[in-house]
């Protein structure tokens, strides 16, 4: 995985986890929902680059 990729996979993450545990904090679902949407983006992007890894060896 491109070193890039992957910090851009984590971040999103990390990013998403945050802002659905402060959207569950206040109550908010629409933030909790967003940060579950951001994860997900997250997996599928670290996803897409372990397989674009596997096909390399």
């Amino acid at each position: 995985m491109s070193g890039t990729e992957k910090s851009k996979a984590h971040v999103e993450q990390v990013k998403g986890k945050a802002e659905e545990a402060a959207g569950r904090a206040v109550g908010n679902e629409r933030m909790a929902a967003k940060g579950r949407a951001d994860q997900a983006k997250g997996d599928a992007r670290q996803g897409k680059e372990d397989v674009k890894d596997a096909f390399r060896h």
